[in-house]
């Protein structure tokens, strides 16, 4: 059985736990989640955007 699930849902479980048990401050979340959010604007957004995909890949086995 295939599940697919959209990176952001992924993350956002990830963050949700990261703040849940481990005790991370919520404003410490919001401030990362902001400098992702300007950083998307930047010279380097087509660099991280691929790396994105191109971890995802390696991940569901769809690159070798």
């Amino acid at each position: 059985m295939t599940v697919s699930l959209p990176l952001v849902l992924v993350l956002g479980l990830i963050a949700w736990g990261v703040v849940r048990f481990l005790g991370v401050r919520v404003w410490i979340v919001v401030v990362i989640a902001l400098f992702g959010f300007l950083l998307s604007r930047t010279v380097l957004a087509p660099l991280i955007d691929s790396g994105a995909r191109s971890g995802v890949g390696i991940v569901n086995g769809t690159r070798g």
